[in-house]
């Protein structure tokens, strides 16, 4: 694990087979970046590569604004060029120690990586997962919940889409949840492990951080990720 005091942040936004056609990665990501810089860290944003993590060390936050987009290996690579990509991040998390935010369509990148549903404790099944039409949105903390990202956190709500019917793994703790239909739907959870990982499935777009407790949210869950970063 690297114990080295660092503040640098790494957002990593998808292109190619990791940007989709709904989302703007690169507009969110940025502004992703801008709030982390108001939390005190150093972000630095960079699209999805199968060489973006060559030279990345030191961290103390990785975030992941990405979908799944079109696979052309003609362009980008096929699955064996992206592999040591996967592995890299992976090793970030479960052996670097490097904290892990993954942010709404993160449920639906890397599907050519078995491993990252398990490493964000959960993931977008096609053809069961889906959202309402985007609008506003309340999100709410899981009543009794003490966790520190949602401790006295009062009801969120933002303009955006309200993921529904994701698949969650085993183990995850889940935070928040939004209600459709008469149900509870778990959109923001703690993956059990390895790491210190958090899955937040609201930030459909830039709209969505207008929102002050929409932002509040974000702060708290860099609070807790980065309980041991040191400037």
């Amino acid at each position: 694990m690297n114990t080295t005091p660092t503040t640098r942040a790494l957002v990593l936004v998808g292109r190619g087979r990791y940007q989709d056609r709904w989302h703007d990665d690169a507009a969110t990501g940025h502004r992703v970046a801008g709030e982390l810089a108001a939390a005190g860290l150093e972000p630095q944003v960079r699209g999805t590569a199968p060489a973006a993590l060559d030279d990345v060390d030191g961290l103390a936050l990785l975030v992941v604004v990405a979908g799944t987009g079109r696979t052309d290996p003609q362009w980008d690579g096929d699955d064996a060029a992206w592999a040591p990509f996967h592995a890299r991040l992976a090793a970030l998390v479960a052996e670097d120690g490097v904290p892990l935010l993954a942010l709404h369509q993160a449920a639906n990148t890397f599907t050519d990586a078995p491993g990252w549903a398990d490493l964000i404790g959960g993931r977008w099944i096609p053809g069961l997962s889906m959202h309402p039409p985007i609008g506003p949105a309340l999100f709410r903390p899981v009543p009794g919940e003490e966790h520190p990202v949602v401790a006295g956190l009062g009801p969120v709500e933002a303009f955006d889409e309200r993921y529904c019917l994701l698949q969650r793994a085993q183990g995850s703790r889940v935070l928040l949840t939004t209600e459709h239909e008469g149900v509870e739907h778990p959109v923001v959870w703690q993956a059990a492990g390895p790491g210190r990982v958090l899955y937040d499935g609201l930030g459909h777009g830039t709209r969505s951080y207008d929102s002050p407790s929409r932002r509040g949210l974000l702060r708290r869950e860099v609070t807790w990720l980065c309980a041991e970063c040191r400037a």
